[in-house]
């Protein structure tokens, strides 16, 4: 009877050992569960994220750099509006005195709605696809060791770069035609706005109105970006190895602005014949 007592003992708890594995199991693939959920959830919100620091940072900065660009565009349409002797008189300053005294201070920032409705998009459509681009490249076969070689890293950032431009370029094309119309204005107003920009666009010149000099832009924002991300990249990892406390603010916009001028100097002018 003692004996039969002990059996019954063992094996009342070998299957409430086996109870309790069960339990456990079933535990670890909740947590497991959650924990993909909540990765899921990260990877998202880091996506939205990207895009609205993308968008921001580029409308902010298109704000601030605009009285620059719309004197930019003006000295590139000049030819098209002035005889001989204005153009050989032509300078920034006397430019920027005949906006002030004809069309006031604020003409300054003529169109600047339209960049910032072009930059959002554009800019976080760049971010964005850069990094998605980035991640396709390092997948393909020969990439895995990434990080190891300097020359292989810069040509996926170039690449990925180029692409990004393109596709962003191409998606928010009809804003930068709007945008380029409406800065070139100057006393004479065709378009009153953006909306009456597009429908006039479309009314005169049809649909495929909106893409003219696409081609053209697409040459110069291919490049121009593919240098401004690869320049970025390469700088950014080779100050933070040499120098990896200083502050990242400052590594930021010192690499961004030579990056910024890299790609400006390269690409510049190649997409705006077109354009107008």
């Amino acid at each position: 009877m003692q004996t039969e007592a002990r059996v019954g003992v063992v094996n009342s708890s070998h299957g409430g050992g086996g109870t309790n594995g069960g339990v456990e199991t079933t535990s670890l693939k909740f947590k497991q569960q959650q924990q993909e959920l909540l990765q899921a959830q990260k990877t998202q919100i880091g996506t939205v994220s990207q895009l609205l620091a993308g968008g921001v940072a580029g409308a902010l900065s298109k704000t601030c750099t605009a009285p620059l660009a719309r004197l930019t565009i003006l000295f590139q349409v000049q030819g098209m509006h002035s005889d001989a002797a204005t153009l050989r008189k032509a300078s920034i300053w006397r430019e920027a005195s005949r906006i002030v005294g004809e069309e006031g201070f604020r003409a300054f920032w003529k169109g600047n709605l339209v960049t910032i409705a072009h930059r959002l998009p554009y800019s976080s459509l760049n971010f964005y696809a850069y990094e998605q681009y980035k991640k396709l490249l390092y997948m393909l076969p020969g990439s895995e060791n990434h990080g190891k070689s300097m020359s292989a890293d810069i040509c996926i950032h170039f690449v990925a770069g180029g692409l990004a431009g393109i596709t962003a370029a191409s998606a928010t094309y009809p804003l930068d035609l709007v945008r380029t119309r409406l800065a070139a204005q100057t006393n004479d107003t065709y378009y009153r706005g953006i909306w009456h920009a597009l429908r006039t666009i479309c009314k005169d010149e049809g649909v495929l109105g909106l893409y003219k000099g696409l081609g053209t832009t697409l040459l110069g924002v291919g490049p121009s970006i593919a240098i401004s991300f690869s320049v970025y990249e390469s700088l950014r990892s080779f100050w933070q190895s040499r120098r990896p406390h200083d502050s990242t603010v400052l590594v930021s916009l010192t690499c961004g602005s030579l990056s910024g001028i890299a790609s400006s100097t390269a690409g510049y002018g190649a997409g705006s014949a077109l354009r107008i």
